[in-house]
């Protein structure tokens, strides 16, 4: 009934719920980076492959309150104005996830963590990306790239939020834009790793168990928010990314 969590040392299962408050608080202050902070926290100490399994369903749960916040007129229209990106992203995620259970764990190690490393460094570097014209090529390969990341690691925020950036989104249509699209890529998550076998009857109630702890994080991330110095918060989580995305590189290298 406990699957991996039976198998799994009370001070590492303890650890990991540390982590999901913490990535919840995150998500709940800044409205993103849940997954990354999953996959690279729990990633440091368990396998790659219990890591991906974990962040699925607190992910999918986390993305509904986000999603659907303001209602389903306004989830619609996103789904409108970004659908090529949104179609690409969904149908190369779900490509990729099949392919999670034939890569060796070193690799999958290095696959999760260079883009965590990636989007650490250039948003500490306050590197931006700028695209004027051609918008439905930029969208389509650009889903490709968050297709493959989501795929092997779940996490898909770094090149949307690079993307809506890029094309000048302003701010509340971001974070709208931000909500509907992790949304949609949640459940193909969920729909993507029950066939690959990666979230089954011994990994869901692990899964399950993160659910707690991320909403917890959210709800005092979310009293936090406005008293908050979000500047230098968001540069703090920026470094213990860094730190985590190059452990798990080190993992894949060097084991």
């Amino acid at each position: 009934m406990l699957g991996i969590m039976g198998e799994m040392p009370l001070a590492l299962l303890a650890l990991a719920t540390i982590i999901a408050l913490f990535a919840g608080f995150v998500k709940g202050a800044v409205g993103f980076a849940l997954p990354m902070i999953l996959i690279s926290g729990t990633g440091s100490f368990l396998p790659a492959d219990w890591a991906l399994a974990g962040l699925i369903l607190p992910t999918l749960a986390s993305n509904l309150v986000q999603g659907l916040g303001g209602g389903w007129r306004e989830a619609w229209g996103v789904v409108v104005r970004f659908r090529v990106y949104i179609v690409t992203l969904l149908a190369v995620l779900a490509v990729a996830a099949q392919l999670v259970a034939f890569v060796p764990e070193a690799v999958l190690f290095v696959l999760i963590g260079l883009p965590v490393t990636a989007f650490a460094l250039t948003q500490i570097a306050g590197w931006t990306l700028h695209l004027d014209g051609a918008r439905r090529l930029y969208e389509v390969v650009i889903g490709i790239i968050a297709g493959l990341m989501s795929g092997f690691s779940g996490t898909w925020g770094p090149p949307t939020v690079m993307y809506l950036t890029a094309i000048g989104t302003e701010k509340r249509a971001a974070m709208r834009a931000q909500g509907v699209i992790y949304l949609l890529g949640s459940v193909m998550l969920l729909a993507a790793h029950l066939r690959s076998g990666i979230l089954d009857r011994e990994t869901a109630p692990w899964s399950l168990w993160l659910i707690l702890p991320v909403f917890i994080g959210m709800w005092v991330g979310g009293k936090a928010h406005d008293r908050m110095d979000q500047a230098r918060f968001r540069q703090m989580m920026l470094w213990v990314l860094l730190v985590a995305g190059l452990n798990l590189i080190r993992r894949g290298v060097f084991g």
